[in-house]
């Protein structure tokens, strides 16, 4: 059964009163014997509430209460608000007015500012009035600024996906460094956690916070549970590529990013950081590699994270209500993935039968396309396959550049070209002589 306790403060003080004075308030005397009484009380010590030593209270004060008692009761002993609460005693009327038209025309300026102006324009003597003093009057007329910020908010409402797999929310979380032969190495881990469910479905630690590493952890997640019907980012420019944009248009996947400056949008991802760094980062200690970071996480995840009951799913566990609405991967093929983040580009091909992709360089066996603009294509899901040129129709394979086997390899000789018995008839000059005599004719001959 749980305690009966006082309200508020101010309870608990009118209580402690009662106490002290009660036993005389609850019979008859003659103003004489209360007298006697109230001294014989006043003789005495008492720790009031919150307070570390004990003290005593003068015959007038415990009058005070004793009088208070019986007229109106409990309610009569608590303390009383001061009437003039907040307005600042040490400014006067013309000041006080002074400090609230300015809050008005410029409710963006900050107490120190305004303070630090008035004094230098002579308005106000220097330390006349202290910042928290014209903070409480603020406060009292309504012009606080974290009041009207408040206010300006619209009015946020508690919102959940119908059902695991419509939604997921992606993020990455700054986990410090490790120390790797001696170097630090930052630590990002990417994350995809179910809307419906919080269930995470994929988490890796890397170094950096790529387009590239989100789209492996997408190609991940696909594979293991299906498609969800939309994906939550944030703004960051690991969300923001256009290959990321193409992808999920072409899986059918509505891609949302949340409001610029909105944190409390993204709640349930920051809420599901916190839980990780509450429960295993903040005690990893010092670790040699992202493999040591990763395994910890997912003992994490699935020791605990995935099985523990969760308060915003009645008790339930992430693991169980995922797992009762299955995987979809019956909505996509390996084929689909592959042609969703199948990336194309124009190249021009040097001299040399090469090509230059992703800071590589490629060899093509075509030399005819040397020097010509070619497009290049190739496959996400699967970094380590080789691009290739989709020339006419045709896929041409792309080898990495070896110099030094390309060094001992033969040059094939040109055949040289076979001379023909008869030569072209080519006279610029005599065709200038034959035109020129032909209308010297004319002029002479006119019939």
């Amino acid at each position: 059964m749980e305690r009966l306790t006082p309200k508020d403060r101010g309870e608990e003080v009118a209580l402690f009163r009662a106490e002290v004075i009660g036993s005389l308030a609850r019979r008859e005397m003659s103003r004489g014997e209360l007298a006697a009484a109230l001294r014989e009380i006043a003789a005495q010590r008492f720790r009031p509430p919150g307070a570390a030593a004990t003290r005593r209270f003068a015959v007038p004060t415990l009058q005070r209460w004793y009088y208070a008692l019986r007229r109106g009761g409990l309610a009569a002993l608590g303390p009383r608000a001061r009437t003039d609460r907040g307005r600042g005693r040490v400014l006067a009327p013309a000041e006080r007015d002074l400090l609230l038209d300015i809050r008005r025309e410029h409710p963006r300026a900050s107490v120190p500012l305004i303070l630090r102006t008035l004094v230098a324009d002579g308005r106000l003597a220097p330390r006349s009035v202290s910042a928290p003093t014209v903070r409480r009057l603020y406060r009292e007329h309504g012009l606080d600024r974290r009041a009207r910020r408040d206010a300006a908010q619209r009015v946020r409402l508690r919102w959940q996906a119908e059902r695991p797999g419509a939604l997921w929310h992606g993020d990455v979380c700054h986990a410090g460094v490790i120390v790797i032969d001696g170097k630090p190495h930052p630590v990002r881990i990417h994350a995809l956690l179910d809307d419906a469910s919080r269930y995470v479905v994929a988490l890796e630690a890397h170094h950096a916070e790529r387009e590239i590493d989100m789209l492996g952890l997408l190609v991940r997640a696909l594979r293991r549970h299906g498609p969800p019907d939309a994906l939550y980012l944030d703004n960051g420019s690991t969300y923001r590529g256009d290959i990321l944009r193409t992808a999920c248009a072409r899986l059918g996947i509505a891609l949302l990013h949340a409001r610029p400056y909105d944190a409390p949008a993204r709640g349930k991802m920051e809420r599901f950081w916190r839980t990780l760094r509450e429960g295993c980062l903040d005690f990893a200690g010092n670790l040699a590699s992202l493999h040591d970071v990763g395994v910890r996480l997912w003992a994490f995840l699935d020791q605990h994270y995935h099985r523990a009951p969760h308060a915003s799913l009645m008790g339930r566990a992430p693991g169980a209500v995922f797992a009762d609405a299955g995987a979809r991967l019956d909505e996509l093929d390996e084929e689909k993935l592959r042609a969703a983040l199948t990336v194309r580009v124009r190249r021009r091909g040097r001299r040399d039968s090469t090509v230059p992709v992703d800071g590589c360089d490629w060899e093509l066996d075509q030399g005819f396309l040397a020097g010509r603009l070619v497009t290049v294509a190739r496959c996400l899901v699967e970094l380590g396959d080789a691009p290739w040129i989709e020339h006419e129709g045709k896929r041409l394979v792309l080898r990495p550049v070896d110099p030094v086997r390309n060094a001992r390899r033969r040059r094939v000789a040109l055949e040289p070209v076979a001379q023909k018995n008869t030569a072209v008839v080519f006279d610029p000059a005599g065709a200038l002589l034959d035109r020129a005599a032909g209308r010297r004719r004319k002029q002479e001959d006119p019939a």
